[in-house]
């Protein structure tokens, strides 16, 4: 559709009236298939709108979940309208300020947004699971999903970026401790978790933080989240801050009276293990299979992470060692 279609398309669905005077422009975001727009009614009013294909069935849920999410009590744009047959979704504009926006702040001005997108999550992981009540989720995290999301940082990441050979990336993905660490988290108790719980998945609005990019949305574990925040390649939080955080989410659960997710020290490490295999191998494929070179400039901060992870997991000195090699080499 050409933009002058999509505003029809926004003034047949919406009770705006005529939007003869409106403008659409288009916004860049993210390493998605969807395209995003900021419609401006007048110079007070304005909404997004954002159109999808096929190729990701999740988009189609997205405007179920965000009902969903604001019925748990958690913050996320309004949802106006939906049409899956066209691929149009229509949201509350919250503007463009995210928590990466922010990374510069000083602490004792970020820290507060920390603390407000945790408890958001806190919500989600500690109401979202009881309250599903047959609304459709990505496929839950298994054993099989964590030993996939090894697999893609094996191959984009080690493989198509970094070329190691065929048999070292065979040697290194068969380590035993890999597979344990698989089995070991899909033996947990499982919650609603986001998915991708980072920092260019959180609005912030007056002083309050907003999730959104939440299709992904499934069963996981509330480390999962955790981990893909504080070890967010985007900002490269520094160990401190990293443990002030995990601090407070803790914080969260004692004082709602309820036992934490799951074992949020050891368990903690192996879901940073995943995530940010899964954050690198995200990298390479977009930069090199989607030709999104940008991402490929993510790479040296998210390895970096990933090594100071594997300094504290047993059993995986080999790939720490490769990865401390590869790390030389991108710098």
């Amino acid at each position: 559709m050409l933009p002058d279609q999509l505003l029809e398309e926004t003034a047949r669905r919406l009770p705006f009236g005529r939007l003869d005077r409106a403008s659409i422009t288009k916004l860049e975001k993210g390493g998605s298939d969807r395209s995003f727009y900021r419609i401006r009614i007048d110079p007070k009013d304005s909404l997004i709108l954002v159109r999808y294909g096929e190729s990701r069935p999740e988009n189609a849920r997205y405007g179920l979940l965000g009902n969903f999410l604001r019925s748990l009590g958690v913050r996320c744009p309004r949802i106006y309208g939906q049409d899956p047959e066209r691929g149009l979704l229509w949201l509350e504009d919250l503007g463009d300020a995210d928590l990466w926006s922010y990374r510069h702040a000083p602490w004792e001005e970020l820290a507060p947004l920390y603390h407000s997108a945790l408890r958001e999550i806190f919500l989600l992981h500690s109401r979202g699971a009881e309250r599903l009540d047959g609304l459709a989720t990505e496929p839950p995290f298994t054993r099989e999903l964590y030993v996939w999301e090894q697999g893609y940082f094996f191959q984009n990441c080690l493989g198509r970026f970094f070329r190691l050979e065929a048999d070292t990336i065979s040697r290194l993905s068969a380590l035993p401790r890999l597979a344990q660490v698989a089995e070991i988290l899909s033996a947990f108790p499982r919650r609603l978790i986001h998915r991708d719980f980072q920092s260019q998945n959180i609005l912030i609005r007056a002083g309050q933080a907003y999730l959104i990019d939440f299709q992904g949305m499934r069963l996981g574990l509330a480390s999962y989240d955790l981990a893909s925040l504080l070890y967010d390649p985007y900002v490269a939080l520094d160990a401190g801050r990293r443990e002030e955080l995990r601090s407070y989410y803790r914080s969260l659960w004692r004082e709602a009276l309820l036992p934490p997710p799951e074992d949020l020290e050891e368990a903690f490490e192996w879901a940073a293990l995943q995530r940010l295999m899964q954050a690198l191998g995200a990298y390479g494929y977009l930069g090199l299979v989607k030709k999104r070179e940008e991402f490929l400039g993510h790479i040296p901060v998210a390895l970096r992470l990933l090594v100071e992870v594997l300094r504290r997991i047993p059993g995986l000195e080999p790939l720490r060692e490769r990865a401390e090699l590869c790390l030389g080499a991108a710098r």
